[in-house]
């Protein structure tokens, strides 16, 4: 397959062969780093919106293959301040750099971006809408600890309203023949786009708001925390922040082999006494994040075939 010089945007972009040909070249990357495979080569870095595993991985995997890193991790040092649209950010940073990877809070952004740039650009984020890389290391993840990704019983809790990295989960895992429980209050479950989109595929999933009602038959319970920046009401946030919490006495009732995933930051819903436990999976899976994102970079700059 040949992914040169092309966009990530969208898990649903990608078939479902091409998603276990990325895990693939992940695999290889983890088992054999090539150290000077994008040397000569530059990322721009384009972070309008926090962050840490996602920005840190990109950094590290670019320069563990040898390659140099330039961008910004706060819009206040830029242009963007004094009115520069993002259409001229990116034309600006191409001519820079041989690939960008942006993160965005508006849905849409790194379609834009896309449109704008000669260069390739693998959305960091954009909004509540997709995060593609977070999907395919959470993906490897589950490879990785699971042995295969077919007929698997995944549980998502918490905020699956504006979870971007659920969004983007849950239709990549719509290719192998999943069983998911949607476990949220009403006001946060998933959007019904999704719904009818699994509906149409055939996917078996389930709704309720009880943690524990299927607490047996899950292989992994993917947690979200409550994103207080996604509320446009304060006091909606404050209304269901805390209402999940793993813990102890929650895995009392759960499968031996289960395992918890979190895109992280937590903000208490995973108590720290899970850390301990083989049922904890999420710190693992930040570090998946280097493997994957060398894959992707070396895919798109046309460097592995």
């Amino acid at each position: 397959m040949d992914f040169k010089n092309r966009d990530i945007i969208s898990i649903n972009d990608f078939s479902k062969e091409e998603l276990l040909y990325i895990l693939k070249v992940a695999k290889q990357m983890e088992l054999s780093p090539k150290d000077n495979l994008l040397r000569g080569k530059i990322l721009a870095a384009l972070f309008f919106e926090p962050s840490t595993r996602t920005r840190l991985s990109f950094v590290s995997a670019m320069k563990q293959l040898g390659g140099k890193v330039i961008g910004f991790s706060n819009t206040n040092v830029t242009s963007v301040q004094k009115g520069e649209s993002l259409w001229d950010t990116i034309k600006m940073t191409s001519q820079y750099s041989d690939v960008i990877v942006i993160r965005n809070p508006l849905e849409g952004s790194a379609r834009l971006a896309a449109e704008a740039s000669p260069v390739p650009v693998i959305n960091g984020g954009d909004g509540s809408n997709q995060h593609p890389t977070q999907t395919l290391l959470d993906l490897y993840t589950i490879l990785k600890t699971r042995g295969n990704l077919e007929n698997l019983r995944i549980g998502f809790v918490g905020d699956l309203k504006y979870g971007r990295t659920v969004h983007s989960l849950v239709i990549a895992l719509s290719h192998f023949n999943p069983t998911f429980y949607f476990i949220a209050p009403d006001e946060l479950q998933i959007p019904e786009s999704y719904l009818d989109e699994l509906f149409q595929k055939k996917v078996k999933y389930f709704k309720t708001s009880d943690l524990s009602r299927f607490s047996k038959e899950m292989d992994i319970l993917y947690v979200t925390r409550i994103q207080k920046e996604r509320f446009p009401d304060p006091l909606e946030y404050e209304k269901f922040k805390g209402i999940y919490r793993i813990d102890m006495e929650f895995l009392q009732r759960v499968r031996k082999d289960m395992r918890i995933m979190h895109a992280l930051p937590r903000v208490g819903e995973i108590d720290h006494s899970v850390d301990n436990t083989p049922h904890a999976l999420y710190f693992e899976q930040a570090g998946n994040g280097i493997p994957v994102r060398k894959a992707l970079l070396a895919l798109v700059l046309g460097k592995i075939k």
